[in-house]
């Protein structure tokens, strides 16, 4: 080998050698995909903790039972905020493609910090107060989520293809936002459809 081989055989050993000391540091400051997705869970089951046998045809001053829960994938602690929300078949659902959340105002709200690989989950129990029936039209007045008493409002049509009053109990999935310092819609939500039986 001649003078110049060793040379260039040292610069590309020196070259290595700093690339291996220097990538930690560098590391620490620009971030590098890992290749694994970041993203969050938000679930309903029903009364017996299972994705099945949810409330359906509710009557009026009886309790149904829920469970909704969170899963954190995002790799780091995150704090959260589940709003629940209530509809007729008529009002506007949360917007996936604009990742906008529904205008309605929430009813209820739960909040958990939750650490990055770990669930959270709240039971939830609802009732409908006062609900009026008319020939072909329902207007839910009051209902309760978890003891706490909301005037909603919210009329219904007959639905005369599938032959009932529906009705929609709706969870929309929040991320706090550390450099906003506020909740964001973080795009989730999950429901289920209720028909209105009997007043």
């Amino acid at each position: 080998m001649d003078l110049e081989d060793y040379r260039t055989a040292f610069m590309v050993v020196s070259l290595a050698l700093i690339l291996i000391v220097v990538f930690p540091a560098v590391s620490l400051v620009v971030p590098f995909p890992s290749g694994v997705e970041r993203f969050s869970e938000l679930w309903v089951l029903g009364p017996n903790h299972m994705a099945e046998d949810y409330p359906f045809n509710v009557t009026v001053n009886e309790e149904y039972h829920v469970f909704v829960g969170v899963g954190n994938h995002m790799g780091y602690s995150a704090r959260y905020m589940v709003c629940v929300k209530f509809r007729n078949r008529t009002q506007p659902l949360p917007n996936m493609l604009n990742s906008k959340s529904s205008p309605l105002s929430p009813l209820y709200e739960f909040q958990a910090f939750v650490a990055d690989g770990a669930t959270w989950e709240v039971p939830v129990t609802f009732a409908f107060l006062e609900v009026s029936r008319f020939d072909n039209s329902c207007l839910i007045r009051r209902m309760s989520i978890n003891d706490v008493v909301f005037w909603v409002d919210s009329p219904s049509s007959w639905d005369s293809e599938n032959n009932g009053f529906y009705y929609q109990l709706f969870f929309e999935l929040w991320l706090y936002n550390v450099t906003s310092q506020s909740f964001q819609f973080h795009n989730r939500f999950v429901g289920i459809w209720l028909n209105v039986t009997a007043s």
